[in-house]
């Protein structure tokens, strides 16, 4: 960091850099940003068991993108660990995004999914949908104080 603001004709001032942070980094989760590891559930409309996945998330600007993993609980094996990728946008609380699981299993394809952002940037509700098929509810959860150490760590390394 210290190079490039040489190079840029820049004053490299590291006390005024771990000041201005203290200040201005979010003590918690940051509703401003979706960016971080969630932990999610969704259930079925019908009697299955629900299915427990875990996502990561990156937000830039108002895109989302990310991917998640999950158990198999439909055809394939039941050790079967299923990809998806993520891409979709977030308006203030509202949070959509298309999952698009990575072929392995042909019982899984494109899920969308619409939620709402808590006040405090800790969870997503709301629904999935299979067009024309069937959806359900999910609910995704991040602990209080990631986003933080998250948005520190990626700030130390710029």
């Amino acid at each position: 960091m210290e190079a490039l603001a040489l190079a840029l004709g820049i004053r490299y001032d590291r006390a005024a850099i771990r000041g201005w942070r203290a200040r201005h980094m979010p003590k918690g989760p940051s509703a401003t940003s979706l960016t971080g590891i969630w932990h999610g559930i969704y259930s079925y409309p019908n009697p299955r068991a629900p299915v427990s996945f875990v996502a990561t998330l990156i937000e830039t600007a108002s895109t989302v993108s990310g991917t998640t993993h999950e158990q198999s609980s439909m055809g394939g094996s039941p050790n079967e660990t299923l990809y998806a990728t993520l891409l979709g946008s977030r308006q203030d609380s509202a949070v959509a995004f298309v999952k698009n699981y990575d072929g392995t299993n042909p019982h899984y394809g494109t899920v969308a999914y619409e939620g709402t952002l808590s006040p405090d940037g800790t969870e997503i509700e709301g629904r999935w949908i299979v067009a024309g098929n069937w959806s359900g509810k999910f609910l995704m959860i991040r602990p209080a104080g990631k986003t933080e150490a998250l948005a520190r760590t990626v700030f130390e390394r710029a």
